[in-house]
């Protein structure tokens, strides 16, 4: 009956649409866009009157976002920014990498095997569990304060939410898959290669998106504690001399990153759609 009911409002909605003006029909089909952009456009514009027109917060302590763009084109311009780009985005892409590498075949492993996962799980569980600003120290003492040290943190910070999501994603295949695979004789490799790992991609891709955040967080506190260079480092000595121009230009670095990032593993995940499970919230 609800299914029913939710037809009859689909094709009512369907027919007011086709109804609907020329106008409303690109408003309908660009929503997400118009809506998200005109809240984004009012913001910005309060956040300009706030801290630039009529400056009720001293602009050394809140800049403005024309005060932004105008410290973003200066650092672009001169070309100051470059080598901090380019420190923070090799830190970022071998940590995040090597984060794959390791977290996805461990994650599997520990799903599989289930005396492995008996051994593995506390040390898996206590380390998620550990602030890894604490570990800092002792990897500036093992890895000294080069970009080794910077990796090593984004690692930390990346793997953990890829090993739990892929072990989740193994222990979450259907049973039912699995003895209607047994019973045609599947191999236990064709078992893996044709039933687990379709099941678990959806879960895999939910871990990168989550690696993401943590790898740029490992970004920011590995530049803050000990570098030379970065984006983070930039942010450190511009907070340090009050320049909240350039703080805010190092901060939206690491926001557009992220939802740049984001977006594309979002684009791979919907390839992957028609392999996640159907739930009522799908509905």
């Amino acid at each position: 009956m609800a299914d029913q009911n939710m037809a009859t409002e689909e094709v009512l909605l369907d027919v007011r649409v086709a109804e609907a003006s020329n106008l409303y029909k690109f408003y309908l089909n660009h929503e997400k866009l118009i809506l998200g952009t005109l809240s984004v456009s009012l913001f910005l514009f309060v956040w300009e009157m706030v801290g630039n027109v009529y400056q009720i917060i001293n602009p050394m302590f809140m800049s403005a976002p024309s005060l932004i763009g105008k410290a973003a084109v200066q650092l672009f311009g001169s070309g100051e920014i470059w080598n901090d780009l380019s420190v923070s985005g090799i830190e970022f892409g071998w940590g995040y990498l090597l984060s794959i590498v390791v977290g996805v075949p461990f994650g599997i492993a520990i799903g599989w095997y289930k005396r492995f996962a008996y051994i593995c799980d506390p040390f898996v569980n206590a380390m998620n569990a550990t602030p890894r600003v604490a570990l800092l120290p002792l990897i500036i003492i093992w890895l000294g304060i080069g970009i080794l040290s910077k990796v090593g943190i984004i690692f930390l910070g990346a793997v953990f939410p890829l090993i739990i999501n892929t072990r989740d994603g193994v222990k979450t295949t259907p049973i039912s898959l699995l003895n209607a695979a047994r019973s045609f004789g599947a191999s236990e490799w064709k078992l893996f290669n044709s039933v687990v790992v379709p099941s678990t991609i959806p879960f895999i891709l939910t871990g990168l998106r989550l690696a993401i955040g943590r790898a740029l967080i490992g970004v920011m506190v590995g530049e803050l504690y000990a570098a030379t260079a970065g984006i983070g480092f930039m942010i450190t000595v511009a907070g340090a001399t009050f320049q909240t121009d350039k703080v805010f230009v190092g901060v939206l670095i690491f926001a557009l990153s992220g939802m740049i990032a984001t977006d594309i593993i979002d684009k791979i995940e919907r390839r992957f759609d028609k392999w996640r499970p159907k739930v009522g919230a799908d509905e």
